[in-house]
């Protein structure tokens, strides 16, 4: 069973997002009435960069995807809610997107459609939702502007949610924009380690789960329930870019592992060669994935970030330092891989696998 049989289809959704792309690049001449420009190398990026003057001001939305249903699924098993777990989902998908431009989150607001106004009568989760949102913001430090609480009766299941957020952020100084200019061979990659399954695969997950004995409740290797293991919060890397600023270190690049896996190492425009020669521990939820549901290697590191959440490509020389800076901060990091010259592909040695520059197609 693989990404596309539980139903999510990277080769039919990617057209769609650079038909998107092409037709958002013509209205950027609208910006000249502001007295603004956009900064172009930033479209095909994870977030959209315009330049005000004296900064650059960020901005990104993202949604939570499918995770709420799994802590639907869970409460049964464990009697908590697990809304606060999967408050700082929502909110890592679109602030850890956000910060691989260089931009320090400011503000964001809340998306909530549900599928009427009935899922509101359940107190005890929407305290949890609000608590671990909050909870989140304050972690990265950003404000929380406000949102919108849809009750969508007929578009959304009847007590379900749609989890999404906007964020908000400034680049500034402007020479913390990162964008990918500096990149070049030698470069070194430092890899920030994933909490598990993070926010991305979690369509495969809950098919696998319909397919295990147990389903949710199937113990992992150490123990652990599976859809606990599936709800551990993704990672918040904010801390660790903010910390990299005041210490003067300013990376080449940023990627924010999410959809697309490992390919997603490729995201910059150019033609380098990503040669990786370390990989990080594979999380056991993973590893109970990838073995349950019979995928090999190449699907499994092209779908799920398979213990690496984010992606930073640094000057060899800062690259000791990253790591340092990451563990102060309560997030392993390891050097994993170096900036080659070469045809555009990852190449991952530790498992003889490469992925080549077809196998990413996410801009226009």
């Amino acid at each position: 069973m693989d990404y596309k049989q539980a139903g999510v289809d990277y080769a039919k959704i990617d057209p769609l997002k650079i038909l998107a792309q092409q037709a958002a690049a013509s209205t950027a001449g609208h910006l000249a009435q502001h007295g603004l420009t956009e900064v172009v190398a930033s479209r095909g990026e994870s977030a959209y960069v315009v330049d005000c003057g004296e900064f650059y001001l960020a901005s990104i939305t993202e949604c939570l995807g499918t995770k709420a249903l799994v802590a639907d699924a869970m409460r049964a098993i464990s009697g908590r809610t697990h809304y606060e777990q999967i408050a700082q989902d929502t909110l890592a998908m679109a602030i850890n997107d956000l910060i691989t431009v260089g931009a320090t989150p400011v503000s964001v607001h809340a998306y909530w459609a549900t599928g009427g106004s009935d899922w509101f009568d359940d107190a005890e989760r929407a305290r949890d939702l609000v608590a671990g949102w909050k909870a989140a913001c304050d972690t990265c430090g950003v404000a929380w502007g406000g949102g919108e609480t849809p009750a969508l009766a007929g578009v959304v299941a009847p007590d379900r949610i749609d989890l999404a957020a906007s964020c908000v952020g400034l680049v500034r100084p402007k020479s913390r924009l990162t964008l990918g200019e500096k990149l070049a061979v030698g470069d070194a990659i430092v890899l920030l380690v994933s909490s598990g399954i993070h926010a991305n695969g979690v369509s495969l997950a809950r098919k696998l789960a319909e397919q295990v004995d147990g389903g949710y409740a199937a113990r992992l290797a150490d123990g652990t329930r599976y859809g606990e293991a599936l709800l551990a919060p993704t990672v918040l890397y904010s801390p660790v870019t903010e910390a990299l600023a005041a210490a003067g270190v300013v990376p080449h690049y940023a990627v924010n592992v999410t959809g697309h896996g490992w390919r997603k190492l490729m995201r910059h425009p150019a033609s380098f060669t990503y040669r990786f020669h370390r990989l990080p521990p594979v999380p056991q939820v993973l590893r109970f994935i990838q073995r349950h549901a019979q995928i090999d290697d190449r699907e499994a590191y092209g779908n799920l970030n398979m213990g690496a959440g984010f992606a930073l490509f640094v000057a060899p020389a800062e690259a000791d330092r990253v790591v340092q800076v990451a563990r102060a901060c309560g997030i392993d990091a390891w050097v994993a891989g170096r900036v080659e010259a070469g045809p555009r592909r990852v190449v991952i040695e530790p498992l003889q696998l490469t992925f080549g520059g077809g196998d990413l197609r996410v801009r226009a």
